[in-house]
């Protein structure tokens, strides 16, 4: 499924194959009037935009129009709004000081057992893609190890410790996001300054002329600390998605709390989401193939994305679920459930099959048949030429996109769970229409610009990208 935050990033404008390979490797090295634009857009609405929803949540039982139509009308002013906004506590402060630094410990400080008792699982130290400059880097792969402790933490508490509620995420939902502004701004400003003064490789630095551009997104490719503190590895997968499972257990607690029971909405929600975070831990060390490690540069979107954009609008769902509670009848709790699974199952068999064809370059059967594809030549930013194939089989000889097709069923049931009540929780199901269908333009552009002719004969042979007969 879909991986982080992920604004819109404009397209390099680079020509030729060698040179398109460079310049489209992240990120641009120059950028135009519209892509600054964009930027400028984005750091400046963005927080606002992650506020309006919690706000309304908060102020105006998730309404929407209600808080706009108040300010329209002059019923209320922003500041009486502000003024109604709980602030940052020292409450808030600490849990979040020990949350990250919980983390971090279980990161840096606690090599992998997983892979060594769970048949099939892939973790300890693993090698990720070449970087542009050509590092190879290592990467200690324990995030499923991490998600158990921390849960196996969080059930020990709320069954025999009782250290802290469980409701204490949504007692301090917004208190909270302050923190997590704080440090997603503190991680992107300390990731710029080191890319201009004391980068890890200065050879996978970009630099754009542009502050604002670089600050988005990003001046280093893989910024660290040490020798595993890899910043892009660990806010992609600590401590947003790893806490995403608990702010939906903390949601569920408290709506047992309110009306005295947990709607099978609610667990749809909590299970639902569950078997994405679960999938993306255990298949941690095939995500360090994927375009975020591979292709981007770690700025402002993934540092403020990751602590921000991720936790708070990733879980609406179960935020709405706490101030309106929905019990689906069984064929509507079914339906969902069922397309859930099916999105997840579409997701996964789609990336598998890719897997498959690149382990074994092409020497395997998919739906009992042997593997059609496009073999390609391209010529890389050294001048070197390589042969590679495009997949034409399976679930990508369906559309060129097909897991992303799977992404949005799964997106898609989320939202059906809360039932038809308010808009609200189907923000995510449109957020991620729009960045997956981005995502596939900027992909093809990224591919046309590298294989040229080879990638019209593709096209040619699947011709649809999301959806076949559609799109």
């Amino acid at each position: 499924m879909a991986a982080r935050f992920r604004p819109s990033a404009p397209n390099s404008s680079a020509a030729g194959n060698g040179a398109a390979a460079q310049g489209q490797w992240g990120r641009a090295w120059e950028v135009d009037w519209f892509s600054l634009a964009s930027v400028l857009f984005l750091l400046l609405f963005a927080p606002f935009i992650v506020y309006f929803f919690i706000m309304a949540c908060d102020q105006y039982a998730c309404s929407l129009s209600a808080p706009v139509w108040d300010l329209a009308a002059g019923h209320v002013r922003l500041s009486d709004i502000w003024a109604k906004t709980p602030g940052l506590t020292g409450e808030a402060a600490q849990i979040y000081a020990l949350w990250v630094s919980f983390q971090v410990l279980l990161y840096v400080a606690l090599p992998d057992l997983c892979h060594k008792v769970l048949p099939g699982y892939v973790g300890g130290v693993q090698e990720g893609a070449v970087t542009p400059a050509g590092t190879i880097n290592k990467y200690e792969i324990n995030g499923l190890q991490a998600w158990i402790i921390t849960h196996l933490l969080w059930l020990a508490n709320a069954c025999y410790l009782s250290w802290f509620p469980p409701t204490i995420i949504f007692d301090n939902w917004i208190p909270l996001l302050w923190c997590a502004n704080i440090l997603g701004y503190a991680v992107s400003t300390f990731a710029m300054v080191k890319g201009y003064l004391f980068p890890t490789n200065a050879r996978d630095c970009k630099f754009t002329g542009n502050f604002f551009y670089n600050y988005m997104m990003g001046i280093e490719f893989n910024p660290r600390v040490g020798r595993w503190f890899d910043f892009k590895l660990f806010f992609n997968g600590r401590p947003g998605i790893v806490a995403w499972t608990l702010i939906n257990l903390s949601f569920a607690a408290k709506q047992r709390e309110l009306h005295g029971h947990v709607t099978n909405s609610m667990i749809l929600v909590n299970v639902l989401q569950a078997v994405y975070v679960l999938d993306f831990f255990w298949n941690e060390a095939w995500y360090l193939k994927t375009i975020d490690i591979c292709h981007e540069h770690f700025g402002w979107y993934l540092g403020w994305g990751d602590c921000v954009w991720l936790p708070y609008l990733y879980t609406l769902q179960g935020l709405y679920l706490v101030h309106h509670p929905v019990q689906l009848a069984a064929p509507h709790a079914a339906g969902v459930l069922l397309l859930g699974l099916l999105g997840y199952y579409v997701f996964r068999v789609a990336n598998h099959q890719k897997d498959l064809f690149r382990r074994t370059d092409g020497r395997c059967r998919i739906w009992g048949r042997k593997p059609r594809a496009i073999a390609c030549v391209y010529t890389s930013a050294d001048g070197q030429r390589h042969h590679s194939k495009l997949l034409a089989s399976g679930f990508w000889g369906l559309a060129r996109h097909f897991n992303y097709t799977g992404d949005l069923l799964g997106s898609l049931a989320y939202c059906l769970a809360c039932g038809g009540g308010h808009l609200l929780p189907y923000f995510y199901a449109v957020y991620m229409a729009v960045l997956l269908t981005h995502r596939c333009l900027r992909d093809e552009h990224r591919c046309a610009s590298k294989y040229g002719g080879d990638w019209a004969r593709y096209t040619a042979a699947v011709p649809y990208r999301l959806l076949p007969g559609v799109f």
